[in-house]
């Protein structure tokens, strides 16, 4: 195996931990920012007033996603274990 196919494994790697978590930090950068857009607002400082919407809005978020995320994740898996028999042969 080459230095140019280990980055290429290394690159599709990386777009798949993007694909995965990805939309969960979205999720979690938004709640966090209306939260404290309302903390601004209504000067309630608590500071585990965050914790909690976010842990719900990204279990829901879990729930829904999780079929995608099984999907892109066995995809390079298959894809990953076909270079390896590949390169077995």
């Amino acid at each position: 195996m080459t230095g140019g196919e280990v980055l290429d494994i290394a690159r599709d790697a990386i777009w798949v931990l993007l694909k995965i978590a990805g939309p969960m930090m979205v999720l979690a950068l938004l709640i966090g920012l209306v939260i404290a857009l309302l903390q601004a607002l209504t000067q309630v400082q608590e500071m585990t007033l965050v914790f909690v919407p976010k842990i719900i809005a990204i279990f829901f978020a879990l729930l829904i996603m999780l079929p995608y995320m099984g999907q892109t994740l066995g995809d390079f898996s298959a894809q990953l274990m076909a270079q390896i028999a590949a390169f077995g042969a």
